[in-house]
């Protein structure tokens, strides 16, 4: 169903992402007592009884520079506005009306699209000076609301009731296969994930720029390559644990773990200027342990393209590298300049494709009679460690199981032997790969 859209706007620390939280009934976008958190537009489905629409978080509105960081995100703000059916325009119903709330009310009352004023933390009566206050911006009748604690919004309601238009019902979603496919794209802070992300959609949606750690909440964006959906997240970059001393970066690195928990295929994009740094080596390792697919995009490849051999050389590097993830596709592109970004989804729907397979139990035991034979368990306590049979339990990663006596005792070294011939017999490259060894209870023995 094709929802109508609201934009949340307001100068900064009036609580717009609490309200945001609230309507769409998660803790999605994130939230502190700082200003300024929020920098990029975030979107989601929202509704109060039986009003739905789609909700834009946005980030406070500053008068600054063009060209400056908050420039840029009082630019997405405004073009939130302009695709938005209604505004929720937010004020601080404690601190009142200030000067820099005039402005931007006038820009919304300019945009000719229908305004809701909402006097937020008006909770228990105790803003309800400054909500009477916000008459005189001319944005009609304010709402005293608590997006803390969810009060006003039965007149939030019915004030969303009387401006939105009826949802156009033409594009209902088509079952499963109209979710698309969940790809998250992460990487070290300032490898280019948004860049990359604007260049596939074709339009400036995400806050770019030369500073690192531009992105702070895990924003998700629906796209279509070639006639499938896809569902992109763009996530903030994450750096090592050790270095984090920040609450707020601790959160959008939280943020962007979810969308990795989340997601069927993640894409770890790498500066490929800089490549395999200890900290992509550190994200790969938990893209593996959380059981997702994987491709490895490296990034700004326009930047070492005069070097010959480079690819196989890093091709090379990531074998030796990441074995845990052995034949994962590794893909060179480039966001700024949209090279590449046909190889790198052909790479991810495949990736997906071999993270979705199953394998008949006939052929597993046919490969464990052949690799049993080539190099048989060692012996335990002058006893071999006998494996009887395997079978597939589940896919989305691979998870197989093998049946026997004693395998509690089977070395590592062997169990990844079994590892990597499944990942060779079966083709399951760069897949996690899960084996449970189980061993048969021996019914004579006493117990």
């Amino acid at each position: 169903m094709d929802l109508p859209t609201v934009a949340i706007v307001g100068r900064p620390n009036v609580g717009k992402s609490t309200l945001f939280n609230r309507l769409v009934g998660r803790k999605l976008a994130l939230v502190d007592d700082r200003p300024g958190v929020t920098r990029d537009r975030r979107e989601g489905d929202g509704s109060i009884g039986d009003v739905a629409f789609r909700i834009i978080d946005t980030a406070g509105l500053e008068q600054a520079d063009a060209d400056s960081l908050l420039g840029r995100m009082r630019a997405q703000t405004e073009a939130a506005i302009l695709e938005s059916d209604a505004v929720l325009f937010v004020i601080d119903a404690r601190a009142g009306v200030l000067p820099a709330d005039r402005p931007f009310a006038e820009l919304v009352r300019r945009a000719g699209i229908p305004v809701i004023l909402i006097a937020n933390k008006a909770e228990g009566g105790a803003g309800m000076a400054g909500a009477y206050e916000a008459f005189s911006l001319g944005l009609g009748d304010p709402i005293p609301f608590s997006a803390e604690h969810g009060e006003g919004l039965g007149s939030l309601q019915d004030a969303l009731r009387d401006v939105l238009p009826e949802p156009d019902e033409d594009d209902e979603d088509d079952g499963e296969g109209g979710k698309g496919l969940r790809v998250a794209i992460v990487g070290r802070p300032n490898a280019g994930k948004s860049t990359l992300i604007n260049r596939m959609i074709g339009e400036d949606r995400l806050l770019v720029g030369p500073e690192a750690g531009i992105t702070r909440d895990s924003i998700s964006l629906d796209w279509e390559w070639r006639g499938r959906k896809i569902k992109l997240h763009d996530t903030a970059g994450m750096r090592r644990r050790a270095r984090i001393d920040d609450k707020l970066e601790k959160l959008a690195v939280s943020d962007g773990l979810r969308a990795v928990r989340f997601a069927e295929v993640v894409v770890v994009l790498l500066d490929a200027t800089i490549p395999f740094e200890k900290q992509d080596l550190t994200i790969v390792d938990l893209v593996e342990s959380e059981g997702r697919s994987l491709v490895i995009g490296l990034n700004k490849w326009d930047l070492v393209a005069d070097q010959p051999g480079l690819l196989k050389t890093l091709r090379e590097d990531c074998t030796r590298l990441l074995p845990q993830v052995r034949g994962v596709s590794v893909v060179s592109l480039s966001g700024l300049g949209g090279e590449g970004i046909d190889k790198l989804m052909q790479a991810v729907v495949d990736a997906s494709e071999v993270w979705s397979r199953r394998v008949s139990t006939a052929r597993i035991n046919a490969w464990l009679t052949d690799a049993l034979q080539r190099n048989p368990p060692p012996a335990v306590s002058g006893r071999r460690i006998k494996i009887r049979y395997g079978t597939q339990v589940k896919s989305r990663p691979p998870h197989f199981a093998l049946f026997g006596n004693q395998l509690d005792a089977l070395p590592k070294s062997y169990t990844r032997y079994l590892v990597n011939g499944i990942r060779e017999a079966f083709e399951l490259p760069g897949t996690p790969i899960r084996l449970s060894l189980r061993t048969t209870k021996n019914p004579f023995e006493k117990g």
